[in-house]
């Protein structure tokens, strides 16, 4: 387990044990996925947030707001990593 300290900017340093778990280097991007009140951090993959992006563009319009938050985070966890992932459904 890591922590850091959120700045008067909002700011935070990932923890460099995080960094090289993640393979992260400078420059990169990461995407943040909010369930409920816990936050997710995945690193972008190439392209990542072109796809993101357009998939938003193209989206079918949804029946419930959690419908539409729920495939608002699978559409950008998987668009950031470049493939599907289980999301939690706790929160």
């Amino acid at each position: 387990m890591s922590t850091a300290t959120i700045t008067s900017k909002g700011q935070i340093t990932i923890p460099k044990d995080v960094r090289k778990a993640l393979s992260l280097q400078v420059g990169e991007q990461v995407v943040f996925v909010l369930e409920g009140e816990r936050a997710f951090l995945y690193p972008v993959r190439s392209g990542g947030i072109e796809r993101l992006r357009r998939a938003l563009k193209t989206a079918p319009p949804f029946t419930s707001r959690e419908a539409e938050r729920e495939a608002a985070r699978r559409e950008a966890v998987t668009n950031a990593l470049g493939h599907d992932v289980e999301l939690s459904h706790e929160g």
